[in-house]
C-alpha cells in the first residue's frame, strides 16, 4: 500500500470529536470521516464526567470499527487542562493513537461563519469543532499538557522553597537583632558583609558566643578569622573588622542565659536555608532536564530575551501551558492577574487604582521576576519603568514594575504566538 493509500486509509478509520468545554459541562459530538454524527453527549467536567466520555468514545470506536482518533477542544483557559491531559494520556484510549489538539477559539469562531444561519449552542459548538478537525484544518501541534504539567510542579515547588527561605529569614533577623543589635539595624551602605546570610555572617554570629568576645577580640584576630571564613574575597578585611568592632560595642547587652539559645535557634535558620538553598539547586537541574522535553522553539523565544534565564523562561511556560489558549496579550494579562481597577467619581480619577490579583498567582510572579530583570537588560524597559516611576509620588516601584510587567506581556505574548525570538532591532524567526 502505497503512503497516500495508507494515510487515506488511516483517516477512513479515524473518530473526529470535537468537544466544547465549560467550568461545568462538557459537550461532545463524534464525527466519522463522511460526516456521520456517531456520538453526542454532555458530562460534567470533572473526573467522573471524563471516565464517562472516555467509556463512550471507546464504545463508539469499536461499534464502529474504527481504529484511531482525533481529540479536539477549545483552549477554554484553564478549564480544558484537566480533560486535555486525560485523555491525551490514559492508558485505555492509547490503543487508538489520540490526537488531542486545544484549539485557539478564534480560530474556531471564524470556521464556524462558514456555517450560515447555524444557530449557537453547545451541541452546536461541538459539531462544529469535530467538523473542523475532520476536515484537516488543525496546524497546531498535539496538546503536551502533561510536560506542562510536571514542568508547573517544579517551578511551583521552587517558589515554595524561595517562599521558605524568605519566611525563614525575616524569622531569624529577630534573633539576629537579640544577640547584635546594632548589626541587624546598620544601613546597607554601612554593614560588614554584602550577604547578611552569607558563610561569613554566618560563622561571626554562630562561632562567637557573645558580643563581648568580638569586642575584646583583637582587630588582627578578626582579619584573620574574616579572611579564612570568607576565603580572601574581602577586599578590606581590616575595615570590616573594625565596623564589627564597633557594632559589637554599640550593641545591647543581654543576660548571658540567653547567649546559648540564641546562638543554637541563629545556627539551625543558617541550616535550614542553606538545605533549602540545596534543594533549589536540586530542583533547577529537574527543571533544566525537564524543560527540555517541551516544544524548544517556544523556550529559545523567551530565553532570547535579554535578563531571562532558564528558571524565568520555564516558569512562564509551565505556567501558560500553549500559548494559543489566549487569544490576545490582555488575555494572558487578565489571566495572570496584571489588570487593574478602575477608580473614578464625578472628575476624580485614581493614579493608584490596585492590581485586581485575582489571576495565575504563579504566572504573575514569574512575570514580575522576569519584567525587573529585563529592565536591568534593555534600555527600553528601563526608560519605560522610570517614566512610570516618575508619575506619582507613592508605591513608585510597585507600581512601575507592574506597569512593566503588563508591557512585557505582550512580547511574551508576540514572540510565543509568532514562534520568533527578541532582537534589538527586529524580531527574527526561528529557524
Amino acid at each position: 500500500m502505497k503512503g497516500g493509500d495508507l494515510m487515506k486509509n488511516n483517516i477512513l478509520k479515524t473518530l473526529f470529536v470535537g468537544i466544547d468545554v465549560s467550568s461545568k459541562i462538557n459537550v461532545l459530538c463524534a464525527l466519522d470521516f463522511q460526516g456521520n454524527k456517531l456520538l453526542n453527549l454532555e458530562a460534567l467536567n470533572n473526573q467522573p464526567g471524563a471516565e464517562s466520555i472516555l467509556n463512550s468514545i471507546i464504545k463508539c470506536l469499536d461499534s464502529n470499527s474504527l481504529k484511531y482518533v482525533v481529540i479536539a477542544l477549545e483552549s477554554t483557559s484553564f478549564y480544558s487542562t484537566h480533560i486535555a491531559n486525560f485523555l491525551s494520556s490514559n492508558e485505555l484510549l492509547l490503543a487508538y493513537q489520540p490526537l488531542v489538539y486545544c484549539l485557539n477559539p478564534k480560530t474556531v469562531a471564524n470556521y464556524r461563519k462558514s456555517f450560515v444561519d447555524m444557530d449557537k449552542t453547545d451541541p452546536l459548538d461541538a459539531y462544529i469543532i469535530a467538523d473542523f478537525a475532520r476536515c484537516g484544518r488543525i496546524s497546531s501541534k498535539p496538546w503536551r499538557g502533561a510536560q506542562f504539567l510536571a514542568l508547573q510542579r517544579l517551578t511551583r515547588h521552587r517558589l515554595h522553597l524561595i517562599e521558605n527561605i524568605t519566611r525563614e529569614k525575616a524569622y531569624m533577623v529577630s534573633n539576629i537583632y537579640l544577640k547584635f543589635s546594632e548589626l541587624a539595624v546598620l544601613d546597607k551602605e554601612d554593614r560588614p558583609f554584602s550577604n547578611t546570610y552569607g558563610v561569613t555572617a554566618s560563622a561571626i554570629l554562630t562561632e562567637y558566643l557573645s558580643l563581648d568576645d568580638i569586642t575584646y577580640s583583637s582587630v588582627e584576630d578578626l582579619v584573620e578569622f574574616i579572611r579564612k571564613k570568607g576565603k580572601n574575597r574581602f577586599s578590606d578585611p581590616e575595615n570590616t573588622a573594625k565596623i564589627l568592632k564597633k557594632a559589637a560595642r554599640d550593641s545591647y547587652r543581654l543576660d548571658k542565659i540567653l547567649y546559648e539559645p540564641l546562638n543554637v535557634a541563629i545556627a539551625s535558620s543558617f541550616n535550614l536555608v542553606k538545605a533549602l538553598e540545596g534543594e533549589i539547586k536540586t530542583v533547577d537541574k529537574a527543571i533544566e532536564k525537564t524543560i527540555k522535553g517541551i516544544n524548544p522553539n517556544e523556550y529559545q523565544s523567551l530565553i532570547s530575551i535579554p535578563g531571562i534565564g532558564s528558571v524565568l523562561a520555564s516558569g512562564i511556560l509551565s505556567e501558560i501551558g500553549t500559548i494559543t489558549s489566549f487569544d490576545s496579550n490582555d488575555a494572558l494579562a487578565k489571566y495572570a492577574g496584571l489588570t487593574w481597577r478602575v477608580t473614578q467619581s464625578g472628575n476624580y480619577s485614581s493614579d493608584t487604582t490596585r492590581m485586581t490579583k485575582t489571576g495565575n498567582k504563579y504566572l504573575r510572579y514569574y512575570l514580575i521576576e522576569a519584567a525587573n530583570s529585563v529592565k536591568n537588560h534593555i534600555p527600553e524597559y528601563k526608560e519605560y519603568y522610570y517614566k512610570k516611576y516618575g508619575e506619582v509620588t507613592t508605591h513608585q516601584h510597585k507600581r512601575a514594575l507592574a506597569l512593566t510587567s503588563r508591557k512585557f506581556v505582550r512580547l511574551v505574548f508576540g514572540l510565543l504566538t509568532k514562534n520568533q525570538i527578541y532582537s534589538s532591532h527586529k524580531v527574527g524567526e526561528i529557524n
